[in-house]
């Protein structure tokens, strides 16, 4: 019995020993680096746990400080750490593993490795067709080494289509935190028209961890609505959320959170209109396909389910008339199909906002959160998917005002341990049949599972399985495509290390000079490096600087040039496609000169000088594009007000008022400074401004402003919302937008007005540096100490004998030359003091005094750069709007006892939008309309020749799109009738006396 014992423990042994040779061995990828915010992970620890101790199965993971379990518990649980996952049989991540990774693993010498992921390939999609390609072999002459098997998620069904319902998915979660994304981008729309919501103060849902602690945000912000309620100024909160899966449970079940009242589709109007309506809760309404959805042949005919889906093109969508108008807040959870009605399109969409607006002086429906996140799908004007560092954005459909959309696509990573554990526990059925299969020892439980995973399976043994044989054609496209991984134009292609990701680049690659390297440049490179097929290169007579931005953007060619040198410059000129000049305004004629002679397209972000315009006819003569006029003002100012005329014109609607201001400012907590004001691009360009004439109509008539007046002649008052308090000071020569805007005739338009925008105070106190001579171009100084600056410039321009630190003479002459109230006197003797340049100063500005004699303005120039600057971690702001008022024809008809003037629209558009810790507002708004732009000439996609500005919409349109996709879209709103909306033109016209 002994003998038979140990003979038994040793062949116990040897069979253990033998199996762990051949163990079947799991592997957990770590997400791609570039998708910052993917921290999920497809099986928690507790089930690597399992997998280890109960099924025997090595688990290996990659390293990962991103993923929201550790690499610590993964090991606690039994898993092995290590970056090369080739031993693995089943290697599981979530969203699609990249493409050098998948080529780096070694192919298994005697068994077939199956992925799990969400590959996106499903559907054809044709940028991940290289990713679809590995699994394929399309080329039966080719050896194929590795005929993985790729099982896709969204695939793996509980049955056959079109019954079958997904097993593991992410719906419910994706639901829960788009329901708190698409109240919080309601906040913010409602804050940019001045309307404080409840919701300001709900976190986002990463900064909530869990859906329990959602769950407590919104009863926080609950408590809030149940005390204060919601504004009344917009009317009762209405929720809407479509569909009827898991999308739609988690929505409904995450509001519920709210004082709340569930109510019936057909109960909105008169909940929306009636002033009895509570505003101490939120009214959800969870819409179904029976709500909207109306037969074309019969619209009285009840839903019928089965005709719909077999006979889909026999009915359409009614949520635009039945539901939307009465939406404060719609969430989407609702999928769609080709050959399916949209649930709304464009044009429903213009019908809605036309509707909702006599419902609502502020409008209804100004928000959607697109859980379904269905690119130009059931809501045909979502036309992207956004990023949670950047989750909304306002689509501007032809025909329709904008509408602010929510559409991140990667949702349930906000709470990525609830979701992962959630779908590690539907997942784990399905990797326990796997593994049973894989090694020889199925159940009759695994029947149905073994069935679902087959209908998961994308690829196998080289060939497309079963439904995704439909793939074959866009595949062989992919392969015969000369833009594929392996070739760019033919071309062979060299790897970057960039960002901590690999980066493909063609060798042959369109160049782009950029000139200059100031305030707004970062931006612009930053936009040009992300385009693999471009090289940039920066020239500078700050070689540092360049060679900063270098740095941080390896593939940047860095220059050093003397722009005195023409052939220099000439030379760098002749290596590139396209010049982008950042240097001062006096520089950009020269070399717009050089780019004519050489046929190079130009861009620069300056005001089109008269010097700029004699090039026009010469730049036609040579087929070459002088862009100008597209920064921020000139600008984004520019293409947005032109994108909405364009709009309202083919509406029919005429323009009688058109207003236009902008401002680079401090934000607000930063402006505690002489001229509440701080710098972030040329000094000498804002001072410069500050002498410019001005010319605009209001109320009906033209005002010319000399120069010397503008600074007094400023309006103290300009309302762009509740609170923020702006002054305003006409810019340039309005009037001739009337022909770039095509408002039609002066005489027809009652304002048309553009102006700049500062905080209260600057005018009067910059008005004054100029009577004492501060801002006087001629006359140069030769300081012998700073502290002298303001005395001595005083003394020069009225001819007068002040000693250099007598403070009373100083003040004396002050008072007696200027002739001011005492409180702004004291104001210009802190302002100068604080500034560190009149004899009252106790210290002078860290400024070594230049050796030479400069003009006044030019000293002042040096002393506000330095003064003026922002500090580590202060922020700057841009504000931009317009306010136009139309008439409307549609309008007209309605009621003949209405006056004309309460049939009119006014329309606004805004964007304000503030620094970051790597660029300024002011450097992105007018850095990336440059990159936006530049990269449309290079493509061809501009057809303009000669001296233009962004007037086509070959490049208004793509700067604006560019900017959505950055997140500084502007912000759309209209409003009906006398005394609605801002009102700008009102305000103004009562300061008007001033001008």
């Amino acid at each position: 019995m002994l003998t038979s014992h140990r003979s038994l423990s040793r062949s116990s042994t040897l069979t253990k020993v033998v199996r762990n040779a051949h163990q079947l061995t799991i592997g957990l990828r770590k997400e791609d680096s570039t998708r910052l915010w993917e921290r999920r992970c497809p099986l928690s620890p507790a089930a690597v746990e399992e997998l280890t101790k109960d099924a025997g199965v090595k688990v290996v993971v990659q390293d990962c400080d991103r993923r929201v379990f550790s690499t610590g518990e993964f090991e606690k649980a039994g898993a092995h750490v290590q970056e090369d996952l080739s031993s693995a049989h089943i290697i599981l991540g979530i969203k699609e593993i990249p493409l050098p990774e998948l080529k780096s693993l070694s192919p298994l010498s005697h068994r077939q490795r199956t992925h799990f992921m969400f590959s996106h390939t499903g559907k054809g999609q044709s940028y991940n067709m290289p990713l679809l390609s590995e699994f394929v072999q399309l080329d039966e002459t080719n050896d194929f080494k590795k005929p993985d098997r790729l099982i896709d998620y969204e695939f793996l069904t509980d049955g056959p289509a079109p019954a079958g319902k997904r097993v593991v998915a992410f719906g419910w979660f994706a639901g829960a935190t788009g329901a708190v994304e698409g109240l919080c981008a309601s906040a913010h729309d409602f804050l940019s028209f001045g309307v404080a919501s409840p919701f300001l103060y709900l976190p986002r849902p990463y900064m909530c961890r869990t859906v329990e602690g959602m769950r407590d945000a919104l009863r926080a912000v609950g408590t809030i609505i149940s005390e204060k309620g919601t504004p009344a100024v917009t009317g009762p909160f209405v929720i809407t959320v479509t569909g009827n899966g898991n999308v739609a449970t988690g929505a409904l079940s995450i509001l519920k959170e709210l004082p709340h009242a569930l109510v019936k589709p057909e109960d909105l109007p008169t909940l929306v209109t009636s002033k009895d309506t509570d505003l101490k809760k939120v009214y959800i309404v969870h819409v179904k396909a029976e709500h909207y959805l109306v037969s074309d042949n019969n619209p009285s005919s009840i839903f019928d389910r089965a005709s719909y889906y077999s006979r889909p093109s026999e009915w359409k969508s009614a949520f635009h008339e039945k539901i939307a108008p009465y939406a404060t807040l719609l969430i989407n959870g609702a999928g769609w199909q080709p050959g399916f009605p949209r649930l709304m399109t464009n044009e429903q969409l213009f019908q809605v906002q036309q509707r909702s607006r006599n419902i609502s002086s502020y409008g209804r429906f100004r928000t959607v959160a697109d859980v379904s996140c269905d690119v130009n799908g059931g809501l045909e004007f979502v036309d992207r998917s956004t990023t949670i560092d950047s989750p909304f954005y306002t689509a501007l459909p032809t025909g329709a005002a904008g509408i602010q959309i929510m559409s991140v696509d990667i949702l349930p990573s906000q709470v990525p341990q609830d979701a992962s554990e959630h779908f590690s526990r539907c997942l784990m059925p399905y990797v326990r049949t796997l593994i049973r299969q894989y090694e020889g020892n199925l159940r009759t439980e695994d029947t149905s599972r073994l069935h679902a995973l087959d209908r998961a399976t994308i690829a196998r043994d080289g060939k497309l399985q079963g439904n995704f044989t439909r793939l074959t054609k866009p595949l062989q496209e992919h392969l015969h495509s000369p833009t594929t991984p392996e070739t760019v134009q033919g071309s062979p292609q060299r790897v970057l290390s960039t960002f901590g990701q690999q980066e493909i680049r063609p060798e042959i690659r369109k160049k782009i000079l950029l000139l200059g390297t100031g305030m707004v440049a970062r931006p612009a490179v930053e936009e040009f490096y992300k385009r693999k097929d471009v090289q940039l290169i920066v020239a500078s007579n700050n070689i540092a600087e360049a060679s900063y931005l270098k740095t941080e953007f390896p593939d940047v060619i860095a220059k050093e040039v003397d722009l005195t040198d023409i052939s220099n410059v000439e030379s760098l000129i002749n290596e590139v496609d396209i010049v982008v000049s950042l240097l001062p305004v006096a520089f950009h004629p020269t070399v717009a000169k050089l780019c004519i002679a050489r046929r190079k397209h130009m861009v620069t972000a300056s005001y089109i000088s008269p010097v700029m315009k004699e090039l026009n006819d010469s730049a036609i003569q040579s087929d070459v594009l002088l862009l100008n006029e597209i920064g921020l003002d000139p600008g984004i100012d520019h293409c947005s007000a032109i994108s909405l005329l364009r709009r309202l014109r083919l509406q029919n609607k005429t323009v009688k008022s058109f207003i236009s201001f902008c401002g680079g400012l401090p934000a607000p907590e930063a402006a505690d400074v002489p001229l509440a004001y701080k710098f972030s691009w040329s000094p000498r360009g804002v001072l410069g401004a500050a002498l410019n004439s001005a010319r605009f109509k209001l109320a009906g008539q033209e005002y010319n402003v000399h120069g010397k007046d503008l600074l007094q002649s400023y309006f103290p008052s300009v309302p762009l919302s509740k609170y923020l308090k702006l002054e305003g000071i006409a810019n340039r020569d309005s009037l001739s937008y009337a022909g770039t805007y095509e408002l039609g005739p002066i005489g027809q338009l009652e304002t048309i007005l553009r102006g700049t925008l500062r905080y209260p105070g600057f005018s009067s106190l910059l008005h004054s540096f100029k009577r004492i001579g501060l801002l006087d171009t001629e006359r140069p100084l030769q300081l012998q100490d700073w502290s002298n600056f303001a005395s001595r410039s005083l003394a020069t321009k009225f001819a007068i004998r002040i000693d250099d630190n007598d403070l009373a003479s100083f003040c004396s002459a002050l008072s007696d030359i200027l002739d001011m109230p005492k409180d702004r006197l004291t104001d210009l003797l802190h302002a100068l003091s604080w500034l560190g340049i009149s004899p009252m100063s106790k210290s002078s500005p860290p400024i070594p005094l230049p050796t030479k004699a400069l003009p006044p303005i030019d000293l002042l120039t040096l002393v506000l750069s330095k003064q003026l600057k922002y500090n580590e971690n202060e922020h700057d702001m841009v504000v931009l709007m317009h306010e136009l008022t139309v008439s409307s024809p549609l309008s007209k008809s309605n009621d003949p006892s209405l006056s004309a003037r309460q049939l009119e629209e006014t329309h606004t558009s805004t964007l304000i939008a503030y620094g970051t810790p790597t660029s300024s507002a002011m450097a992105r708004t007018v850095g990336l309309p440059v990159a936006f732009a530049t990269l449309s000439v290079l493509d061809g996609k501009v057809r303009d020749r000669g001296v233009c500005g962004p007037t086509s919409p070959e490049v208004y349109e793509s700067v604006l799109e560019g900017m959505e996709i950055v997140g500084l879209g502007m912000k759309e709103a209209m409003y009906i009738g006398p005394g609605s909306g801002l009102t700008l033109e009102r305000e103004l016209k009562s300061t008007i006396g001033g001008v």
